[in-house]
């Protein structure tokens, strides 16, 4: 199978889309494969692209281009040339329309570009103001003897500055090539000036940096006549042609420019005079395909068509991507909101999408992909129902742990820790004997007075406000934070700040709710006596009780009878000293004896009470008063029932929006469009795709270009 010429339709085919792509402004949004031409200032770019086209370019050795060439070179059997201007992306629709008009036909017989650039430059506005430009100038030749190739020339990098052009342009200059040189579909056509020493031009460090592998660089050396026969500059850069010293993938070639005594002569008798040259002295021993213009047309055409069809398959998954990602925003955009029906009805969207993800992370269904990961921290904060129940379990941790006003401990366990005050049951029984003799009423010695276990109750839970004031404000954050989340996820970025402050103003009052029933729940344990029915209140007394007598026997028995003792035996009359000693333990004291079943009674009731309030600050605060309600703050009878100012207020497109609509359907015009010429080429896409499971790939050495020979073939066959 033969490769295919380079003259062939299916070759122009590739070229002329890889163009509309350009003219239809693709290269905003994806890279596209082109071969971009870099080098110094006077390195010899534009006799270089004028030995390409047989054109004339402006050729002053210390004037730099203020834009970008685009040189479109096509086989045809009549002499064509075209100029004119590809609008930059900074252009707003004005300017684009101006800088279209742009348009020129150039005699074929001593086409000469200076005059067309000096005028391209007054339309694209560059002066001392403007000294650089985003705008494209686009050249377009057909003839008989032009090859399928396009050229993206780059101004040339410069230093220092003079009359015509400031130092001050330089880095915008240095940022615009290495900007073209960074893409990694790029081909760099390094331009290396013979004239002067290798290493201090800076095209070969940007090479160097930008394709560290040398996979995309061809190497161009001009003015190879200045050197000196047989001087150690000659013998280095023949050295770096034979790609020897500094090493690319697409190795080096030569050219020799024209002189200032030749720069009148024609396009036939320089290309004569350049190959009399190379036939002569040290560069004769160069390949014959590595020299001369007459061999780089094709080398450069050939290379620029194996780095599109290589990239096929890449680019038509960048369109579709593409195409993916605009109606995807486009989606989410929405259709405009102008009027005051399509503003409800983009409310009643996100409404209804709201109150979906809301319900789902109320009831703990965390399927939807908005719930992200459970390990990650934002994950776990979508998740409201977790949330929840996490903080309900704090909450009701920091109760038993830190509701109390004093832990009151027993005699060898004063040493406890505790977050608040500790005290030991003796000296709380002698503080409760105290307050006791100061509310006597009619009761008899050894009883007391009912109220006390109220007062000693409240007291000690004095805690218990802040604790659950603090578990409302977490709680009720918690829910804030998740509600933003959802907002974020389903309205538009413009609306969701509106949205939100909207939605929080309804939390504010569910909020309010919240305290008010909260209080409602904590008044009869902070200021009413105590009241309970349940059973657990005796028997928690009669625990306290059993345990405290316990203690009293075990203490009892370890002090009548040696422990050490391996064997224990007991007659009467040990009998009767035990019962004695405990009954010298009862308490005899009335007052005292009334003290500790009034803390009996008030520690019993503490714990039923503080059960009794989790269980109803959960149920009858958290779930009843917030969670329940949550649906209702932005639910469909609530945007029906918004004001035309609300709707505004919440509902508006902003210029971002509009504009961003705008430009996402002009790019998926555009992909669209690409997508139809890239399915034009199917039989290159299928073959490569073909190609590519048979083993044709790019390897280094002698098969790196295995894969676009095979395609290149296969293409000829068709």
């Amino acid at each position: 199978m033969a490769v295919v010429e380079l003259q062939s339709e299916d070759h122009r085919n590739l070229l002329d889309i890889i163009d509309k792509f350009r003219l239809a402004g693709i290269t905003r949004f994806i890279d596209l494969p082109q071969i971009v031409v870099c080098g110094d200032q006077s390195a010899g770019k534009s006799s270089v692209l004028e030995a390409i086209s047989g054109i004339r370019f402006p050729t002053k050795d210390n004037l730099c281009t203020r834009f970008a060439t685009e040189l479109v070179l096509r086989r045809d059997v009549k002499d064509n040339i075209k100029v004119s201007i590809i609008p930059g992306p900074d252009r707003d629709e004005e300017e684009c329309e101006r800088l279209s008009m742009f348009r020129y036909e150039l005699a074929s017989e001593d086409p000469d570009l200076s005059h067309i650039i000096e005028q391209a430059k007054q339309t694209m506005g560059i002066s001392n103001a403007k000294v650089f430009s985003s705008d494209l100038l686009r050249v377009e030749l057909q003839g008989p003897a032009q090859p399928h190739l396009t050229l993206v020339d780059l101004p040339g990098l410069f230093r220092a500055g003079n009359s015509e052009q400031s130092v001050e342009g330089a880095p915008m200059v240095r940022g615009m090539v290495r900007e073209y040189m960074a893409k990694p579909r790029c081909i760099i056509l390094a331009v290396v000036s013979a004239k002067s020493d290798f290493a201090l031009q800076e095209v070969t460090s940007y090479s160097l940096e930008l394709d560290p592998g040398g996979v995309r660089t061809l190497g161009l050396i001009t003015k190879p006549d200045t050197l000196s026969k047989g001087s150690e500059s000659e013998v280095a850069y023949i050295a770096m042609a034979q790609n020897q010293d500094v090493v690319f993938r697409l190795g080096w070639h030569v050219l020799k420019n024209r002189s200032f005594e030749t720069r009148d002569v024609p396009s036939s008798v320089r290309d004569r005079q350049e190959a009399q040259f190379f036939e002569n002295g040290a560069w004769a021993s160069l390949d014959p395909s590595t020299v001369g213009i007459k061999s780089l047309r094709p080398r450069l055409s050939n290379i620029l068509r194996d780095q599109i069809l290589q990239n096929l398959p890449g680019l038509h998954a960048d369109v579709s991507a593409g195409i993916t990602d605009c109606e995807v925003r486009l989606s989410y955009l929405g259709e405009t909101r102008t009027t005051v029906r399509d503003r409800r009805q983009y409310l009643h969207r996100v409404s209804w999408k709201f109150s979906t993800l809301l319900k789902a992370s109320v009831d703990g269904a965390y399927s939807d992909q908005f719930f992200g990961r459970a390990h990650t921290r934002h994950g776990q904060q979508k998740r409201l129902r977790a949330v929840v129940q996490n903080c309900l379990d704090d909450f009701a941790e920091s109760m038993r742990t830190k509701g109390h006003a004093q832990l009151i401990v027993e005699g060898d366990q004063a040493d406890v820790v505790n977050d608040g005050e500790v005290i030991s049951r003796t000296d709380y029984i002698s503080y409760v004997s105290k307050l006791m003799r100061h509310s006597r009423g009619t009761e008899l010695p050894g009883t007391f007075n009912p109220g006390i276990i109220g007062e000693l109750f409240r007291d000690q839970c004095r805690p218990w406000r802040n604790l659950v004031v603090q578990t409302c404000h977490t709680i009720v954050q918690r829910v804030r934070f998740a509600m933003r989340a959802i907002l974020e996820d389903v309205a538009l970025s413009d609306n969701v700040d509106a949205i939100s402050s909207f939605v929080n103003r309804a939390i504010d009052g569910l909020e309010r709710d919240v305290e008010t029933k909260a209080d409602e729940l904590l008044r009869p344990y902070l200021s009413g006596h105590p009241i309970t029915y349940n059973h657990y209140l005796v028997s928690n007394v009669q625990r306290l009780q059993a345990d405290r007598r316990r203690r009293v026997l075990q203490e009892t028995v370890r002090s009548k009878f040696d422990p050490h003792y391996g064997s224990l035996s007991i007659d009467e009359q040990d009998i009767s000293g035990l019962i004695g000693a405990i009954q010298e333990r009862e308490e005899v004291d009335m007052g005292r004896y009334a003290s500790q079943l009034a803390i009996d009674y008030m520690q019993a009731y503490y714990k039923v009470a503080m059960k009794n309030c989790i269980d109803d600050i959960a149920i009858h605060v958290i779930e009843a008063h917030l969670i329940r309600k949550l649906s209702l703050v932005f639910d469909h009878k609530v945007v029906e029932e918004l004001d035309d100012f609300d709707l505004s207020r919440l509902a508006s497109e902003k210029e971002t929006a509009a504009s961003d609509r705008a430009h996402n359907l002009e790019k998926l015009e555009n992909f669209r469009k690409a997508l139809r010429e890239l399915e034009g080429l199917d039989k290159h896409y299928s073959l490569s795709n073909d190609i590519r499971a048979q083993g044709y790939r790019s390897n280094k050495g002698s098969n790196e270009n295995s894969y676009v020979d095979g395609l290149s073939s296969h293409i000829g066959s068709r």
